[in-house]
């Protein structure tokens, strides 16, 4: 097992005949797309991944280069029902099978049950691992219970008010009254 703190660039084929687990942390703020997501909260927060490569034979015998992948980490986000801070807990837990090209990985997608990824000299964990927190992020982000009382009403007291105010046209059917008299 080899220890890092950003996650490395990947030989896939090399670290797959190696059979390598490497596991690390870096911080939020390594993440760029990460930072944007969370309006620059939480830069200091921990994100601790686990990567393991191996070879895996197929059904007809022919190996393929794998990568199981976790990654654990704090999310800040707003609550979408009391617009406070809200931590999300964000754990990934997937395995990737490695094929030649783009064009092999959209001809076998869907009749592929795993996900499918391109292999490369210089295969780019940590975009990797990016954009598997991107999608493990819940679509609408909030607290199982809210520190502070959620108004759930929308009525607008000045609403009534604003509907006793006089029509304007009202003034142009004054001015037409007045035309027709004289």
């Amino acid at each position: 097992m080899s220890e890092h703190k950003s996650p490395p660039k990947l030989d896939v084929r090399h670290a797959a005949q190696s059979s390598l687990r490497m596991e690390g942390y870096d911080l939020l703020s390594n993440y760029e797309r990460l930072m944007q997501e969370t309006h620059g909260l939480g830069g200091e927060n921990v994100v601790n991944w686990t990567a393991m490569t191996e070879w895996r034979p197929n059904p007809s015998g022919q190996p393929f280069a794998w990568l199981h992948l976790t990654v654990q980490t704090c999310f800040p986000q707003v609550c979408q029902r009391c617009l406070t801070p809200v931590d999300i807990t964000v754990q990934i837990d997937r395995e990737f099978r490695f094929v030649e090209s783009e064009a092999v990985a959209e001809q076998q997608d869907d009749e592929s049950e795993e996900d499918l990824l391109v292999a490369s000299r210089e295969f780019d964990l940590a975009g990797l691992i990016e954009d598997e927190i991107l999608m493990g992020l819940p679509l609408v982000p909030r607290h199982d219970n809210c520190p502070v009382r959620v108004k759930l009403t929308a009525v607008d007291e000045q609403f009534d008010q604003a509907a006793q105010k006089p029509n304007p046209f009202s003034v142009l059917s004054q001015l037409k009254d007045k035309d027709s008299a004289e």
